[in-house]
């Protein structure tokens, strides 16, 4: 008996540092990984702010044969707006007001003229694009307004015609619009501006204008 009970401890003291050993050996799980960030993806909805410029071309409309030439000129300003996403369709509004640096002058033999400037105009407009991730292509279209100064003059006769006035019209365009961050973006655009004529007092005759115009534009996301 005392032969079998040394055999019996003698296997227990040996399972024993066995599984101790195995305590000690370093462990075989692999290291914890961090969790994978993924970044929000972006949405062109919210309101934003910008400024805008560009080159403006147009003709001037008259209801009698003036002779008024092209007009070619600066353009800039800023623009706000508001835009909401729906799947890849973004939809906006957007106002714009814009300084105008647009004239056209014609002079007779007999030393009589007559200028027209358009000094400033704005829109606005509704706009729809559809998302490609970060690139927005859009059309746009709405409500123009804008100041058209008109003047006849009649230096030998001593007389002088004109209205600084206020008209109103329609805009229409197209654009593309790129988020360089998930704040900034900018957009190139195209726009045409249609003012309809206003009568000077005096001459019977009306005088509209319109304009086309390309610009550049950057704009802050909130």
């Amino acid at each position: 008996m005392t032969s079998q009970l040394k055999v019996i401890t003698l296997a227990f003291a040996v399972a024993f540092a066995g599984a101790a050993s195995a305590a000690d050996l370093p462990s075989r799980k692999g290291p914890v990984e961090a969790p994978v960030y993924m970044p929000p993806v972006f949405t062109w909805t919210g309101f934003y702010i910008g400024a805008n410029a560009g080159y403006g071309w147009g003709s001037v409309r008259e209801s009698a044969p003036i002779g008024f030439h092209d007009t070619d000129g600066f353009v800039g300003g800023g623009q706000i707006g508001y835009n909401y996403q729906m799947g890849q369709v973004v939809f906006g509004v957007e106002a714009d007001f814009q300084g105008a640096d647009l004239s056209s002058r014609v002079d007779n033999v007999f030393g009589d003229y007559a200028t027209t400037e358009l000094n400033w105009f704005g829109t606005v407009r509704g706009r729809i694009g559809y998302a490609f991730d970060r690139f927005l292509p859009y059309i746009t279209g709405g409500f123009a307004y804008g100041n058209v100064n008109t003047s006849f003059q009649f230096p030998r006769l001593g007389a002088s015609y004109g209205k600084d006035n206020t008209q109103f019209g329609y805009a229409i365009g197209a654009g593309l619009e790129y988020a360089i961050t998930n704040n900034f973006t900018a957009k190139i655009e195209y726009m045409y501006v249609d003012l309809d004529r206003a009568s000077i007092p005096g001459l019977g005759v009306k005088v509209g204008t319109d304009v086309s115009i390309v610009r550049a534009g950057l704009n802050y996301k909130f």
